[in-house]
């Protein structure tokens, strides 16, 4: 195996379990590094037209699959692989990954972010107990799909075992995909799924026209919240502060291209919940997420009180009109 600068050595042959947007522009990120990468599609027709025209014209359009990646429906030929990128949508990946038995000292790397409603457990807690005994890792930053995908400058954190972590930046990393290790499970899985709630958030004050010092605001004290819970469950406090909190947070909260953000903005100029969640609209995970994140505060008897909020907005408790009335009534205190 050929060694990075720092001694590390890369997994050569990675496995992607989801060939979404995301999922694609990993397994093309892997490929560029050098890597071989097997790509597992659910849909065996997505899986057929992605081998036959070398490109997701589905979900990541006019970006071409190099040829280091193979394609499968198999799901447990990506089993196979020295390291597993888990790219499935939050709330699936309780279904994909059981069963689902890696090699032996292989790390599974949790790349979706999200709390699963059900159970208001992190994604690192719902890999412990669907496969135990892998070795856990977790991708997340500031990065949208395409942007990677292109070839555009992304920083991302990635959490493990130092060991791990860093061979995952040896298998990755490039010049224009810059991965920071980290060992903080927790607060990379919590900043990177609750980031998705307050950016809902700050699509719905910039639908209604709040202006942008009432977005500030949410994002500020959003970010105050998860900070708060994040602490209380373990995270560290550099972690929250940096690519997989505050950055991830301020991208996802401030831009169109952040599907969570587009969410709240379609809700806050007066589109309806039902429409929002048709069949076939853009997944939003921070809908899922909300609930799931409060509940988990709950627990641990720590208020969010913008996530409640934005929660009962999307269980269709109150309309959005009347957030601000209730929060911004709430009792003074020091910051």
């Amino acid at each position: 195996m050929t060694r990075n600068d720092q001694g590390a050595e890369p997994y050569q042959h990675i496995g992607v379990l989801g060939a979404g947007a995301w999922g694609t522009a990993l397994a093309v990120v892997a490929a560029r590094a050098g890597r071989s990468v097997i790509l597992w599609a659910r849909d065996p027709t997505l899986a057929e037209s992605m081998a036959l025209k070398r490109e997701n014209a589905r979900f990541l359009s006019g970006v071409e699959l190099p040829s280091g990646i193979e394609l499968t429906v198999e799901r447990a030929a990506a089993s196979e692989a020295d390291a597993v990128l888990a790219v499935v949508p939050a709330q699936q990946t309780r279904e994909v990954l059981s069963g689902f038995r890696p090699r032996s000292a292989a790390p599974l790397v949790l790349c979706m972010k999200g709390i699963e409603r059900e159970s208001a457990k992190l994604m690192t807690e719902v890999l412990a107990e669907t496969v135990p005994g892998a070795e856990p890792a977790i991708l997340s930053g500031p990065s949208f799909a395409r942007d990677v995908a292109q070839g555009l400058p992304t920083a991302v954190t990635i959490a493990a075992h130092a060991p791990v972590a860093r061979r995952l930046q040896a298998t990755m990393g490039q010049m224009a995909f810059r991965p920071y290790a980290s060992e903080d499970l927790v607060g990379v899985a919590l900043g990177g799924a609750a980031k998705n709630v307050y950016a809902i958030g700050c699509g719905i004050v910039a639908g209604l026209g709040l202006g942008e010092s009432a977005r500030a605001a949410m994002l500020a004290r959003g970010f105050a919240e998860l900070h708060r819970l994040g602490r209380a469950l373990g995270g560290r406090a550099e972690t929250l502060m940096g690519l997989s909190g505050l950055g991830d947070l301020v991208l996802t909260a401030t831009s169109p291209t952040s599907r969570n953000f587009s969410f709240g903005l379609a809700l806050g100029r007066g589109k309806s919940l039902s429409e929002l969640r048709a069949p076939g609209a853009q997944l939003a995970e921070g809908v899922e997420t909300a609930p799931a994140l409060v509940e988990r505060a709950r627990r641990l008897a720590i208020e969010l009180p913008i996530a409640q909020t934005l929660a009962d907005i999307l269980n269709g408790m109150i309309a959005p009109g009347d957030a601000l009335p209730r929060l911004m009534s709430r009792p003074f205190k020091m910051e």
